[in-house]
């Protein structure tokens, strides 16, 4: 096996490819980095780190002939927030860049492809409790738009060439190795930095914005799970539903005080939080449970008392920014 990973920096990335090379070992994973992204230039030179952008359909193929890949995680994207800053660029990278990556894979025959969706893929006309598998999809957002699209385009190409194109609807997502990265979900991340570093956050949505989310290790768990199922147990080819917990601003700053006593949150809602009501408040996920065993390993207090732990930790060893060694390893962040 040679896996190829697209948006190898990026919050998901930054801990799949780690993740992949354990498991698969070094020489079999291949990475793309962005021209100008502020890791490129150290690792431009780091054996099988390649400088590209997604949508130059040329470059990506070149890739996966040279290295003879036969599965590709595809995870460059656009996020939310950025996307309706401008919405332009979030079609064009978020769409382009997938049909590139189903074309060259059908194309230099890719036994497998996975590609993540989103919540964002949902909408104000959705069911916004236990949301279900197949539902209504109007989502208000260009980054949704993209993802419900890139849903159909992925069951298109399953359905008319059988390419195994496999992906799941992520909630928000909580890490300590990036940083807020434009999703209307970073709230909950950002949060976490701000307590530890200033002891107060004002937050972009109301205390009583609930939302569904995920720490990164269950993330990272899920993609594994759902790669390794047989492809004939799998019974969605748009993308599975997938949750973990779900809780709301305030009760994640209490969470918070739990361990930081003097951290201090209040509430300045701005653009976001109009995404964040069109998003469900919790997920029904049976779906992806009876198609290949997913379960959640962490709650709200695990997660944070995991996140405090880590952010303290990192955030007192910064990593050292002269070792390329050492940010091809991390994917850092």
């Amino acid at each position: 096996m040679t896996i190829l990973v697209t948006g190898a920096t990026g919050q998901i990335g930054s801990e799949l490819v780690p993740f992949l090379r354990q498991k698969y070992g070094n020489d079999r994973v291949v990475i793309t980095i962005k021209p100008g992204s502020t890791i490129a230039a150290d690792l431009s030179r780091a054996d099988r780190a390649v400088l590209l952008d997604a949508t130059d359909r040329a470059a990506l193929e070149n890739v996966v002939e040279k290295y003879k890949i036969d599965t590709i995680y595809h995870l460059v994207g656009i996020l939310s927030a950025r996307g309706e800053q401008q919405p332009d660029l979030a079609w064009n990278t978020n769409m382009v860049s997938l049909k590139n990556i189903l074309d060259i894979a059908v194309g230099q025959k890719v036994k497998k492809v996975f590609w993540p969706s989103s919540i964002a893929a949902f909408g104000s006309t959705t069911p916004r409790k236990k949301t279900s598998q197949r539902t209504i999809m109007e989502p208000s957002t260009m980054y949704g738009v993209t993802k419900v699209a890139g849903e159909l385009l992925c069951q298109y190409y399953h359905n008319k060439f059988g390419l195994d194109v496999r992906s799941v609807r992520f909630p928000g997502i909580i890490s300590y190795k990036t940083e807020p990265g434009g999703g209307t979900t970073d709230y909950a991340v950002d949060m976490f930095y701000q307590a530890l570093l200033n002891k107060k956050y004002t937050c972009f949505v109301n205390a009583d914005t609930m939302l569904p989310m995920m720490y990164m290790d269950d993330a990272i768990r899920a993609i594994d799970l759902l790669m390794e199922a047989p492809s004939d147990r799998l019974s969605v080819r748009t993308s599975y539903n997938l949750t973990a917990l779900h809780f709301t601003a305030a009760e994640l700053a209490i969470e918070i005080q739990k361990h930081i006593h003097d951290f201090k949150c209040d509430y300045n809602p701005d653009y976001r939080q109009q995404i964040a009501d069109s998003w469900p408040q919790s997920i029904d996920d049976s779906v992806a449970r009876r198609d290949w065993d997913w379960q959640p390993s962490y709650d709200l207090p695990r997660m944070t008392n995991e996140m405090i732990i880590r952010l303290r930790e990192k955030l007192a060893n910064p990593p050292n920014s002269k070792s390329n060694s050492n940010k091809l390893n991390m994917l850092p962040g």
